[in-house]
């Protein structure tokens, strides 16, 4: 089985991060000082995100850096 690009899997959690905060990508962006659009191009996993920008990324979502790289806890009986 082919593993998913590290910008999908990247652009998931981010999206994950974003929505339990109930935020729109547009809310994300404006927190984190960067483009909507470019917000969604990370969520699709598009885009490789430089060290800069995840760190405006963490900022905007009020998370650690390392919290951006961490597993989503599965919920018993969810596949995704």
């Amino acid at each position: 089985m082919k593993e998913r690009p590290i910008s999908h899997i990247f652009g998931d959690r981010i999206r994950h991060l974003r929505t339990e905060k109930g935020l729109s990508q547009e809310e994300l962006a404006e927190l984190a000082d960067l483009h909507r659009t470019f917000i969604g191009r990370i969520e699709r996993g598009e885009t490789n995100v430089t060290l800069v920008n995840i760190k405006k990324i963490s900022k905007g979502l009020k998370v650690s850096i390392s919290k951006l790289f961490e597993e989503p806890e599965k919920s018993a009986g969810k596949t995704r």
